[in-house]
């Protein structure tokens, strides 16, 4: 086996074109997605999977992040669908996260591989659900991929569970398997790069003219950075970047530069940028581009031996029925995949304004926004009113991220009316005057201060409430970024 050449040995080659029946080209389709690899790459993603997971929980636990983030809100705002979602105690949560820490070890070393993954999935996007304040497009990923590891024989091969028990050992995995993955981690880069065509990235600069400003101070490169030509070069080299790295990595000759580029490019992104796990997640996922054999040729130049081929069987495996409910679902998953980051476009006015289809999108590093809300309440019976600033009922973060948050807001303003309502002043209004500024562009009312949001409710349409907008002059003023 070439190292250009994925399949195993043994593996008749795939039939030639044949213009026969719908049926006989949808058999060349199972044999394709059915013939073996080497189980090698797969396996090797699943360690680094969950090391790195491993890896954030103890971060999480070191800075403070469970107290600060989860514990110390007197309030949570939850998502839409998912507002039965509530919090442990302290001792709960912190033992959940300790459980956490066990499940993503366990998945990194293979053992009891299903439920240890299933587990690590329901245990990580319950954390994900308690707060939407503390959504990042890597938190997402990672539910996405634990999601899918579930049902993809990562273990195999290279795990304990193949140690404890030999019947379930296998040197090669299904084609489907590692071109999952690898379509997963594409459509991230993919989307990202789909979402930075806009005037704001490519024609201003923004938000990284702003941001990197912020690094003049830097020896050596630092009045590099405050170059406004910097800002656009670097603007449309992430453009390029996330639009082309895939194919890029995906071609034998030019994967060695394409990866080295990855590293730089992430490296460098992590040292700019408070981008916490996601630029060591993305280079770790990179390597599924590579070679399945990869690991085993690693391993064997380390130990200076020959790398052997991995045997075989002499055929593919018949597609049954379960295989094709398998592949069936997995089309669904990526529909609905390519539709989510879509979304957006179904809404009027700007994504990065208004939010509206923002999550779940990879809109990764679009925007630089600040904000300040204050409501107004009012008691229509005796017609007075009262002003209501944020942080008597949240954390500095979460107003942080309330403030430039429409459905955040709306939420704040019901929670400020039904806790009106359990201070004996039921049926109150409650207004927001909300001024958000956007890319360096002034502060502009983000929602109507004439709407009484109680009366308001969150939604999937567009929200009539919401002032969309929001292309004033610009300022020269900068502000701290926010992802």
């Amino acid at each position: 086996m070439t190292a250009t050449d994925p399949t195993p040995t043994g593996v008749p080659a795939a039939p030639a074109s044949d213009p026969g029946t719908a049926g006989r080209r949808m058999a060349r389709v199972w044999t394709h997605l059915g013939a073996p690899v080497d189980i090698a790459s797969v396996a090797a993603f699943r360690f680094l999977f969950g090391t790195m997971m491993l890896a954030s929980v103890v971060r999480f636990w070191q800075r403070g992040w469970i107290e600060s983030l989860y514990l110390e809100p007197s309030y949570h705002f939850t998502y839409w669908g998912f507002e039965w979602v509530q919090i442990w105690p302290a001792w709960g949560l912190y033992l959940h996260f300790a459980v956490m820490g066990v499940l993503a070890a366990c998945v990194a070393l293979g053992l009891f591989y299903r439920v240890s993954t299933a587990l690590f999935f329901v245990a990580f996007t319950y954390v994900e659900l308690i707060d939407k304040t503390t959504y990042l497009n890597h938190y997402y990923l990672i539910s996405i991929v634990a999601l899918l590891m579930i049902f993809l024989p990562l273990h195999r091969g290279w795990s304990l569970d193949a140690l404890r028990r030999p019947a379930l050992r296998r040197d090669w995995a299904p084609r489907w398997c590692l071109w999952t993955i690898r379509l997963q981690v594409g459509l991230v880069y993919f989307f990202a790069g789909v979402a930075k065509l806009k005037g704001d990235w490519l024609w201003d600069a923004q938000p990284l003219a702003t941001w990197l400003a912020t690094h003049s101070d830097l020896p050596m490169v630092g009045p590099l950075l405050a170059e406004r030509w910097t800002a656009y070069a670097a603007s449309w080299f992430g453009a390029i970047f996330d639009l082309t790295v895939v194919g890029w990595l995906l071609w034998p000759r030019s994967r060695p530069f394409a990866f080295a580029t990855v590293i730089a490019f992430h490296v460098i992104t992590a040292r700019l940028f408070y981008l916490g796990m996601f630029p060591w997640i993305m280079i770790g996922n990179a390597l599924i581009f590579f070679s399945p054999s990869w690991p085993r040729r690693l391993l064997a130049r380390l130990a200076r031996r020959p790398a052997t081929a991995p045997t075989a069987p002499t055929a593919p495996t018949a597609p049954t029925w379960p295989r094709r409910l398998g592949i069936g679902l997995l089309g669904l998953h990526f529909a609905i995949q390519v539709l989510m980051p879509a979304r957006h476009f179904l809404y009027p006015g700007d994504v990065c304004w208004t939010e509206e289809g923002f999550r779940y999108a990879w809109h990764v590093m679009l925007i630089e926004k600040t904000g300040r809300v204050v409501f107004q309440v009012t008691d229509p019976s005796s017609q007075r009113t009262w002003r209501v600033y944020p942080h008597e009922y949240l954390t500095p973060n979460q107003e942080k991220q309330m403030s430039t948050q429409p459905d955040m807001i709306l939420a704040l303003a019901h929670h400020i009316a039904d806790d009106f309502a359990g201070r004996g002043v039921p049926g109150v209004e409650v207004r927001a005057e909300a001024y958000v500024a956007l890319n360096g562009r002034p502060s502009r009312l983000l929602v109507d201060p004439t709407v009484n949001l109680a009366a308001a409710r969150d939604q999937v349409w567009p929200q009539p409430w919401i002032v969309r907008d929001s292309a004033p002059p610009r300022s020269a003023a900068a502000a701290p970024p926010r992802w």
